[in-house]
């Protein structure tokens, strides 16, 4: 979310930082769009002093004995009431037509990111080798956990469609065993709280770190059900979802009542029959249901631990003394992949349900481009300890995500696909989802209320880290050398064994 002020103070600059970033000049529109919020506002507060006014003067009409002055005024005041509705609907649309279009806005990306188009304008920050001779090519890991017996995508196939795995005995361990070893690396020796978070969210969380409202369809919902507003309104009864139903009933219980009604019927014996709730209601209006909708809302299965984690702070006002806040989460992450048709589609490298560590930490603005090289390093100390050849891409701006200032990738060698992989995506938001969360701190020594910075990472993908330890540690039998960092996780297992034995 972008401050309106800043892009009135220096709009010439807002402009240039969206055309890094692909896009046309926005700061006309968004200017204009705030000269109508003023407008509106400033229509509804004349109308509502003068209404203050109004209420004076008719009371010293009145104190007065004068009758014909008393009632031309509270004519007045009769007719700004009628307004009044109008002068608020005008003040609600025009802030919220404002607020939908800096919502929709990416953030500025910082001065020393490289531009780009894509992906090809990333730019290399650094590399690390492993001490191991790396291997240049060799089986890619579907072909070696096919192979075992160990990887069952037609299995997930049958259960949950394309783009989900299987994974069974040793392989399903050394998965496990990758999400501990983080998490243990990250808490013992990196400093991070760890946090189980709740995997279903509601439309304001996902908001505040913006995945919404633009990447709505790369996201799984779970819709509000006839069954949960039936829970909702107290209905004593154990019916599976699929047994309830909301009906409509009768236009109103008289002609000076006429709101349409609706009821709930459970399903018995395959016939349908209306039920009381326990306080002995049997109707309910659209409204009433339209509502108890809203309360409930729709949940969001998250697409990373970075929801859940970064809204920890949201509408709070932390003291500088806390900061910085560093969490860290092992969490199954979904994602639609709207847009990756066609892409990765063998395998475990693109997955509409996978396994990761995410890192997220809130500074103070001074604080947070150390912390965005803190956390790269944390993320870095996962691949060095398993010993696994990696390298560090600065993105461009044309490849950066939408809430980042600045984003370092760290992609892995993969020998399967002869080429490295992004395992890991650490980036600074500054204010960006801050300002979405309302999320703040009061500075030390007068300088007032500020909103932190934010940062997430992945500390790391956990699928992307088994696919390259298998394919980095594959011996010619098929076999899979465990790496000695995740031995004592393993029960001391030093290899997963090829098909042949």
């Amino acid at each position: 979310m972008h401050d309106i002020r800043a892009i009135r103070e220096n709009p010439e600059a807002f402009d240039l930082d969206l055309e890094r970033r692909g896009l046309s000049p926005l700061s006309a529109e968004l200017i204009a769009l705030d000269d109508a919020r003023k407008g509106a506002v400033s229509a509804a507060q004349a109308a509502q002093e003068r209404r203050n006014a109004l209420s004076k003067e008719i009371g010293a009409a009145k104190k007065a004995k004068d009758e014909a002055r008393a009632a031309q005024l509270m004519a007045e005041v009769a007719r700004l009431k009628e307004e009044a509705p109008a002068l608020e609907a005008a003040q609600t649309k025009t802030v919220n037509a404002l607020n939908a279009r800096l919502a929709a806005i990416p953030n500025r990306p910082k001065a020393e990111v490289p531009e780009g188009a894509d992906e090809h304008g990333n730019v290399k920050y650094r590399d690390w080798s492993s001490s191991r001779t790396q291997l240049l090519q060799g089986r890619q890991h579907f072909e070696l956990g096919e192979a075992s017996g160990l990887m069952d995508f037609e299995a997930a196939a049958k259960l949950s469609g394309s783009r989900f795995v299987v994974l069974k005995g040793q392989l399903a361990r050394l998965e496990r065993a990758l999400g501990q070893f983080m998490l243990d690396l990250h808490t013992t020796v990196h400093g991070y709280v760890e946090v189980a978070p709740p995997i279903l969210v509601r439309d304001d969380a996902m908001f505040g770190t913006a995945q919404l409202p633009k990447f709505g369809a790369d996201q799984f919902n779970v819709p509000v059900t006839d069954w949960a507003l039936a829970d909702f309104f107290g209905f004593a009864d154990s019916s599976s979802a699929e047994d309830v139903r909301i009906v409509f009933f009768s236009s109103g219980s008289s002609a000076s009542n006429p709101v349409p009604l609706y009821m709930f019927q459970f399903k018995r014996g395959g016939n349908w029959y209306n039920v009381q709730s326990r306080s002995g209601r049997l109707t309910f209006t659209i409204d009433e249901i339209n509502e108890a909708r809203q309360e409930l809302g729709r949940r969001w299965l998250i697409p990373t631990a970075e929801v859940p984690l970064t809204n920890l702070v949201r509408e709070s006002i932390l003291a500088e003394d806390e900061l910085p806040l560093r969490f860290t989460a092992l969490t199954p992450c979904f994602r639609a992949e709207a847009g990756a048709a066609g892409r990765d589609t063998r395998g475990m490298l693109r997955q509409h349900q996978f396994n990761k560590v995410e890192l997220v930490s809130i500074t103070a603005p001074e604080k947070s481009d150390e912390e965005h090289e803190r956390m790269l390093a944390c993320a870095e100390a996962v691949l060095k300890k398993l010993d696994l050849s990696y390298r560090v891409m600065t993105l461009c701006t044309g490849d950066m995500g939408f809430a980042s200032q600045k984003t370092y990738d760290i992609e892995v060698w993969v020998p399967g696909q002869q080429t490295y992989r992004e395992i890991s995506s650490c980036s600074v938001c500054g204010e960006f989802q801050a300002r979405r969360m309302n999320a703040r701190y009061r500075a030390k020594e007068g300088r007032g209320v500020n909103f932190v910075h934010t940062l997430n990472g992945s500390g790391v993908a956990v699928g992307r880290a088994l696919i390259a330890v298998m394919e980095n540690y594959q011996n010619p039998d098929g076999s899979v050398t465990i790496p000695s960092a995740l031995q004592p996780y393993m029960g001391g297992l030093n290899r997963i064994e090829g098909p042949n034995h």
